[in-house]
C-alpha cells in the first residue's frame, strides 16, 4: 500500500523516521558501505551526460559521502544538500571540499524548498526507498527541474532484504522490513510525472554478514529502523531474536555466512522539454542498462 494511505501496514511514521536518522548521524559513515558503493556507481553514470549544471540538489545527502564527490565533479555548480535530519545535513556541510560551501536544507522530497525550474540536476542516492508513493515526489522533481535538466537516482527493489523478510515471517506476523517498489512501477511514476525519456536499470548485489545481528546493527546505524504502521510495539524479546537467528540459517552460504540480497534500481529522466507532449497511454519507460544511454 502506498505511503500516506491511512492505516496501511507499510505506512511510514515520518516523525519516528526523522528521529532515527538524527540519532544515527554520528555512526552513519561506518555502516554506509552500500551507500558509498551505489553512490559511486551513480556518479559514474553522470559521465554519460553532456551536462554542465549550474545548480544541483542532492536529495538524501546523508552525511555528504557522495555529495562531496559531486561537488568535486562539478566544481562551478551551486550544490544543495537536502535530508530529513538536521544532524545529517550539518555533517554533509562539514564534508564540503576546501573553499566550497554546501547549501544545506532540511526537508521532505515531496516539499522541496526550491523555486520552480531552478535546478539543472537532481541527484538522489538511496533516498527514495523511504517514499512508497512516488507520484508527489516525481511531481516535485519535475517542478524544480529546468527544461532539459536531469534527474539521476538510485533506489531499492522488492527483492532487497528478502532473506530477512522471510526469516521474520516464520517468527511473527508483524512488519519488520519496509516495502520496496518494483522497477516498472517506478518507471510508470516517472511517466505520470511527465518527466522526459525515462530509463530504468536494475542490478543485484549480495551482501555477506557473519550473522543476522551484524545486519541488524548496520540497519540501526543507518537509521533504517522499522517505522512502519504494521510493526510490533515494544522491545523485541530474546526469544524472538533467537528464533530469527535460527530462521536465518537457511540463508547461509557455503562459507557459513549470511547472504542478503540487495536489488538496486537506477533511474534517469530529463526535465520537461518545451516541445514535450503528454505521454500516450500504453507507453512505458525504456528498460536497458544506463551504460548504453547517450543524451540526444
Amino acid at each position: 500500500m502506498a505511503e500516506g494511505s491511512e492505516g496501511g501496514p507499510f505506512e511510514l511514521d515520518r516523525r519516528l523516521l526523522r528521529r532515527a536518522l538524527e540519532k544515527a548521524a554520528p555512526g552513519y559513515d561506518q555502516a554506509a558501505f552500500l551507500h558509498r558503493e551505489v553512490g559511486q556507481r551513480l556518479l559514474e553514470r553522470l559521465d554519460l551526460l553532456t551536462l554542465r549544471p549550474a545548480v544541483i540538489v542532492d536529495v538524501g545527502c546523508g552525511t555528504g559521502l557522495i555529495t562531496a564527490a559531486l561537488m568535486k565533479k562539478y566544481r562551478k555548480a551551486r550544490v544543495i544538500g537536502l535530508d530529513l535530519a538536521p544532524a545529517l545535513v550539518r555533517a554533509a556541510q562539514r564534508r564540503a571540499p576546501w573553499l566550497r560551501s554546501l547549501h544545506g536544507a532540511v526537508a521532505e522530497a515531496v516539499a522541496l524548498p526550491l523555486a520552480d525550474a531552478s535546478c539543472d540536476l537532481i541527484f538522489s542516492n538511496l533516498a527514495l526507498p523511504w517514499y512508497l508513493d512516488l507520484d508527489p515526489v516525481f511531481a516535485e522533481f519535475r517542478r524544480v527541474l529546468r527544461p532539459g535538466g536531469a534527474l539521476m537516482f538510485s533506489t531499492l527493489g522488492p527483492d532487497t532484504l528478502g532473506e530477512l523478510r522471510r526469516a521474520w515471517a516464520t517468527v511473527d506476523s508483524y512488519n519488520h522490513v519496509n516495502a520496496f517498489l518494483d522497477m516498472h512501477d517506478i518507471g510508470d511514476a516517472l511517466l505520470r510525472a511527465r518527466l522526459a525519456e525515462p530509463v530504468m536499470d536494475v542490478e543485484r548485489l549480495t551482501l555477506s554478514y557473519g550473522d543476522v545481528d551484524a545486519l541488524l546493527r548496520d540497519l540501526k546505524a543507518l537509521g533504517a529502523t522499522n517505522v512502519t504502521a504494521g510493526r510490533a510495539r515494544g522491545l523485541t524479546g530474546k526469544g524472538r531474536l533467537q528464533a530469527l537467528r535460527t530462521a536465518c540459517t537457511a540463508a547461509r552460504n557455503a562459507e557459513g555466512r549470511l547472504s542478503i540480497s540487495c536489488e538496486l534500481v537506477y533511474g534517469h529522466a530529463w526535465g520537461p522539454l518545451p516541445e514535450q507532449a503528454r505521454p500516450r497511454p500504453g507507453n512505458g519507460p525504456a528498460v536497458f542498462p544506463l551504460a548504453q544511454l547517450r543524451r540526444r
